[in-house]
């Protein structure tokens, strides 16, 4: 069974076929309905040792998996890598997922993954100041993006993310519109790229409704305890907040017990919309992680089939998910 068989039995020339099996979104939707309906008929396998040596390309791209912490913002990854999947099979690409504990793991598991599986590129993800990962690749010339920004020099190579500050603001003049004024914020420490930015959203949106944000936040690592223990400290000072904004739901989760506690319930919003905070009610604000993931792919697969071409970064907005808790 060859492409020329299922091009007779299609009624489309060879290249069609090629390209429904190679680069499927520059064929029109009727013809490659057709095209993959023969495919299905005729039992058709394409020969990727045979595309490989044709094309020069793997067909394999490779994105890590991250320790899962509390199981809660680990969700967060675990859907964009569905849509990575997702929209990578649909460009003709296959998902290869590695596991690395640190930075400097990931960059030795580049080599051992390069020299065994010949892959065409990475999409990297939890960028952060000094990335040693991007300039390793950059250096060997391997194709890459990142879910993430290079923090340190915004057209170093090309990236997707979202917008934390954007989110965070768009949280905190929620609260503001509500009558709030003093709005606590509970984040990671200072130095984190992602942290930092969405620090920034409810420190700027605060000051620009005159508010000193002075003494109402904390910073900490991510976790559930963390986020509490924080919230007390804050809802035990004389002059309280009434009200929290969090860099991520594990944090929100923590402050919302400890406001449930220790007085009156107060709203308390969280970051990345998961599945958790779904579930028991707690304001969110969500990632588009389904289109992030999209246009990783997009950026990768336009930077394998021109290297030199200039790409835009793709700067993605979030959205605030109201419920009951804000």
């Amino acid at each position: 069974m060859t492409i020329a068989t299922v091009a007779r039995h299609a009624q489309v020339s060879r290249q069609t076929v090629s390209n429904v099996l190679n680069a499927p979104h520059i064929v029109r939707e009727e013809t490659r309905q057709r095209v993959q309906e023969a495919i299905a008929a005729l039992g058709y396998r394409a020969s990727q040792a045979a595309r490989q040596m044709r094309t020069g390309r793997s067909r394999l791209i490779a994105v890590r998996i991250e320790p899962t912490r509390d199981g809660i913002n680990g969700s967060v990854l675990d859907r964009f890598l569905h849509g990575l999947t997702e929209t990578a099979e649909a460009a003709g690409y296959r998902t290869m997922l590695y596991t690395a504990t640190d930075r400097q793991r990931e960059i030795a598991t580049y080599d051992d993954l390069l020299g065994a599986y010949d892959l065409d590129g990475f999409v990297l993800t939890a960028t952060d100041h000094g990335d040693p990962r991007t300039a390793w690749l950059a250096d060997r010339g391997v194709p890459f993006v990142t879910f993430g920004r290079p923090w340190d020099d915004l057209d170093a190579h090309c990236w997707v993310d979202v917008d934390g500050a954007a989110g965070t603001a768009a949280a905190t003049a929620h609260l503001l519109a509500a009558g709030h004024r003093r709005i606590g914020w509970i984040g990671w420490p200072a130095g984190s790229g992602v942290g930092d930015d969405r620090r920034a959203g409810w420190h700027r949106t605060l000051r620009a409704a005159g508010v000193d944000p002075s003494g109402l936040h904390r910073e900490t690592v991510d976790g559930i305890a963390e986020g509490e223990r924080c919230a007390r400290e804050l809802l035990a000072d004389p002059a309280p907040p009434t009200a929290l904004v969090c860099a991520s739901d594990s944090l929100a989760l923590g402050a919302l017990q400890a406001a449930r506690t220790t007085g009156p319930a107060i709203p308390v919003i969280g970051f990345d919309d998961t599945p958790v905070a779904a579930a028991l009610g707690l304001t969110s604000v969500g990632q588009p992680l389904g289109d992030a993931a999209a246009r990783c792919v997009d950026l990768l697969t336009a930077v394998l089939d021109e290297p030199r071409r200039g790409l835009a970064p793709v700067l993605l907005q979030p959205a605030l998910v109201l419920r009951r808790t804000a």
